[in-house]
C-alpha cells in the first residue's frame, strides 16, 4: 500500500512540475486615449424671451477612443466665463452620447448663475473632460469660445412699475399709517428685480409692502401667514390674503425682496432689549402693554407713553410680557422688585428712561415741537406740534426755502432735541440737523418705536 501511495504521489508532483513550466503568453496592452475635439453648432447667440424653450446651442465631439467598450466612457461639459481658466465653471455630466443641446433658458440661467447681468453680451469658454467612468485617464478637449447675450428672464413676481417699495404695518415705527415715514421705511433698489433695507421691527406684529407710499390699491403679501418659519422669509406675491407675520423679538432687521424668484429673507442686524410698561391707563395687561426699548440691549431703556386723563396715573415695568418680573417704586428714583406701583402727577405724553443696571428711572411730560431756519422760526421761534391719539403722532405744517433746515425738541428746551445723523431717517438725540426743500411741509414725528424714533416730512 505505502509503494502505490508513493507512486501516486510522484506522479502528480511530476504534473504540477510540468505545468509549472509551460510558457504564458505577453499580457494585452491597451493603447491610451486620445482628447475629443469639441465643435459647436453656434458661435453668436442672442436668443429672445420667446425663444426661451428653443435649442439654440448643441455640442458635439469626437471619440476619445480609449480601449474599452464606449458604454464606460463618461464626458464633463465645462462652462465658464472666458480669460477664467475654467476656475468658476459650471459643469454638466454626459455618459455615453458625445452631443448635448442647450436650450436659450438653461444657457440663461447657467450663465446669470455665473454673475452676469441682463442684456450683456459675454464671451464664454466651452471645453469637454472625458474619461473612463471612474474618472481615470481623464482628457481634456480643444477650447471653443462662444458669445452669449443674456436676457431678463420674467420674474416670478411682478416688480412694482413704481421703481419704489415701502414698509407698513403694525410692525414697523409709523405702525399702519399711510403714507409711511421716508426713508426710515423705504427700500433701496439693487437691481430692476431686487430691494433691500434695514428696518425696525416690532416683535411679533405684522407688515405689507407697499409699491406706492400712500397708496392702498396694491399691497405685496403672502397667502398663509400661518405656515412656520414665514417670519425669516418665503414666498410672497401681489394683493394675497395675508399680512406678512414679523419676527418674534424687537430690533432692526434687513428684509431682502427678490421679485425674480418670488421670495423674501429677513435677518436680524441687531435686536433690543425691552420693558414692558402696564398700568392703570391700559388696563393693567403686561401682554398688550407699550414697551421702552434698549437698542443696545445694554440696560439702557427709554420710551414714549401717552396716559390720558383720568385713572390713578400708576404703572410699573416688567422684564416679560406678564407679572413674574416686575419692578416697582423703590423710592428716590429707583425700581425694585418688591416695589409699589410707580406713578407720574397727571396725564401727559411722557418720556420715561429706566437703567436696570442701577435699578433707576425718571418720567418727564413732554410736548413737541420743531425749531430751525424755516419761516416763522430761525432758530428761535418753537413751532408746536399737535399730538393726534389716533394715530399716536405729532405733525405740523411749516415753509421752508430751499436749505432750510430744523430739528424736533420736547418742552420747547434743548435738552432733550432729536436730529438725524446720517439723513437715515432715525432720529438721534442731539442729531444733526435735517434738510427741508422749498415749499410747504407737513412734518410728522413718530415716537412710537421702543427706543427707535422716526420722522416724515410730506
Amino acid at each position: 500500500m505505502k509503494s502505490i501511495f508513493k507512486l501516486g504521489f510522484l506522479a502528480i508532483l511530476l504534473a504540477v512540475v510540468f505545468t509549472a513550466c509551460d510558457k504564458v503568453g505577453a499580457l494585452k496592452v491597451y493603447a491610451p486615449g486620445t482628447p475629443v475635439t469639441l465643435s459647436v453648432s453656434a458661435t453668436n447667440i442672442a436668443p429672445a424671451v420667446a425663444d426661451s424653450n428653443k435649442i439654440v446651442l448643441t455640442l458635439n465631439w469626437t471619440n476619445p477612443n480609449y480601449s474599452v467598450d464606449s458604454s464606460n466612457v463618461k464626458y464633463i461639459i465645462e462652462i465658464d466665463s472666458s480669460g477664467r481658466n475654467f476656475a468658476k465653471e459650471v459643469t454638466r455630466v454626459v455618459n455615453v452620447s458625445r452631443t448635448y443641446s442647450f436650450t436659450a433658458k438653461d444657457l440663461n440661467n447657467l450663465l446669470l448663475s455665473l454673475g452676469f447681468a441682463y442684456n450683456t453680451k459675454y464671451p464664454v469658454d466651452i471645453r469637454i473632460t472625458s474619461s473612463y467612468a471612474n474618472n481615470n485617464e481623464q482628457l481634456k478637449s480643444n477650447v471653443v469660445t462662444i458669445n452669449f447675450t443674456t436676457y431678463v428672464v420674467p420674474p416670478k413676481v411682478t416688480p412694482p412699475a413704481s421703481k419704489a417699495l415701502f414698509l407698513v404695518g403694525s410692525a414697523t415705527a409709523g405702525a399702519w399709517g399711510n403714507p409711511v415715514p421716508v426713508p426710515a421705511q423705504q427700500f433701496k433698489m439693487l437691481d430692476s428685480v431686487t430691494y433691500q433695507g434695514n428696518f425696525y421691527l416690532n416683535g411679533g406684529q405684522e407688515y405689507l409692502l407697499l409699491p406706492v407710499n400712500g397708496d392702498w390699491s396694491n399691497k405685496y403679501s403672502v397667502a398663509d401667514k400661518t405656515v412656520p418659519g414665514l417670519s425669516a422669509g418665503g414666498s410672497f406675491g401681489l394683493n394675497l390674503s395675508d399680512n406678512i407675520p414679523g419676527p418674534a423679538n424687537t430690533g432692526i432687521y434687513t428684509i431682502t425682496v427678490d421679485f425674480q424668484h418670488g421670495t423674501f429673507s429677513v435677518s436680524l442686524v441687531q435686536q433690543y432689549g425691552l420693558l414692558w410698561v402696564p398700568g392703570d391707563y391700559q388696563g393693567w395687561s403686561p401682554a398688550s402693554a407699550p414697551n421702552l426699548g434698549s437698542p443696545k440691549n445694554d440696560g439702557n431703556y427709554d420710551g414714549y407713553i401717552n396716559i390720558p386723563a383720568g385713572g390713578t396715573y400708576q404703572f410699573k415695568l416688567t422684564t416679560t410680557p406678564d407679572w413674574s418680573n416686575a419692578l416697582g417704586d423703590g423710592g428716590g428714583g429707583t425700581l425694585s422688585p418688591s416695589g409699589g406701583n410707580l406713578s407720574v402727577p397727571g396725564p401727559g405724553y411722557y418720556h420715561i428712561v429706566a437703567n436696570t443696571n442701577n435699578n433707576t428711572w425718571s418720567a418727564t411730560a413732554t410736548t413737541w415741537s420743531v425749531i430751525g431756519s424755516f419761516a416763522g422760526s430761525g432758530w428761535s421761534n418753537d413751532v408746536p406740534l399737535t399730538y393726534d391719539a389716533g394715530s399716536n403722532t405729532w405733525s405740523a405744517t411749516i415753509t421752508a426755502a430751499n436749505g432750510d433746515q430744523f430739528k424736533f425738541r420736547a418742552n420747547n428746551d434743548w435738552s432733550l432735541n432729536y436730529g438725524d445723523t446720517g439723513a437715515d431717517g432715525s432720529l438721534d438725540p442731539g442729531g444733526d440737523n435735517i434738510n427741508l426743500t422749498a415749499g410747504t411741509h407737513k412734518i410728522i414725528l413718530y415716537l412710537t418705536g421702543a427706543g427707535y424714533y422716526t420722522y416724515t416730512i410730506q
